[in-house]
């Protein structure tokens, strides 16, 4: 049969979009060399022109410039067109990319909710309800023991309110000890000397007795 109606042609694979892009942007760039190189031929007319007077030879000057101007319109249509198709392009390719990128998360989705009703088919939720009231009465087990432990032994019963007038008493003590009476017999110690010693007519203390430079009283001479 083959030899008869010969075989069909390979498919060919359909093209690459970036190297499409790369493609276009390339033939993009090339034109817009020409555009520069065409500005600075214009440029130099317009600076002859500028230096000439009206005349044959000035308008044969302007007739190029006009061609170069027109050439360059040209040019900037077809770059301006190009980067519009590769622009196109990179959107139809960005399109692409974000519906398979959405597809494989939504495969990840999947995949990731089969899994975690996989594992949750591995839970009783009855045994960890039956887990969490073990470790209830655990604790309070716990609990238990440690009062046991922490029991005192031999300690007689006091009454709590003879412990308040116990307490109070304490208090009392405690006032007691802030006393400060101590101090009232240094507050009346002898008042030092108004005079120096050996001064003429001696030095009296506030009840009128000569008293010596240690503030005693002086004994009368015999």
């Amino acid at each position: 049969m083959n030899r008869i109606f010969g075989r069909g042609k390979a498919k060919e694979p359909p093209p690459d979009m970036n190297e499409v892009i790369k493609g276009v942007d390339s033939r993009a760039e090339t034109v817009e060399k020409k555009i520069q190189r065409l500005e600075v031929e214009l440029k130099k007319y317009k600076d002859q022109m500028a230096k000439m007077r009206e005349g044959p030879a000035k308008n044969n000057v302007k007739q190029k410039a006009l061609r170069v101007l027109k050439q360059k319109k040209m040019y900037e249509d077809q770059a301006a067109n190009l980067r519009q198709q590769s622009f196109n392009m990179e959107q139809a390719t960005f399109a692409a990319q974000s519906m398979k990128d959405t597809q494989s998360t939504v495969a990840a989705m999947k995949a990731g909710v089969k899994s975690m009703q996989k594992e949750f088919k591995k839970i009783n939720i009855d045994q960890i309800e039956d887990l969490q009231d073990d470790m209830a009465d655990m604790v309070e087990l716990n609990e238990e023991v440690q009062e046991a432990l922490g029991r005192t032994y031999g300690m007689p019963e006091i009454d709590d309110d003879e412990l308040a007038a116990e307490l109070d008493a304490l208090g009392d003590e405690i006032a007691l000890d802030d006393d400060t009476s101590y101090l009232d017999d240094a507050v009346k110690a002898p008042e030092a000397p108004k005079k120096e010693p050996g001064a003429e007519g001696g030095v009296k203390n506030k009840d009128g007795v000569l008293v010596d430079e240690f503030g005693l009283p002086q004994i009368p001479a015999s």
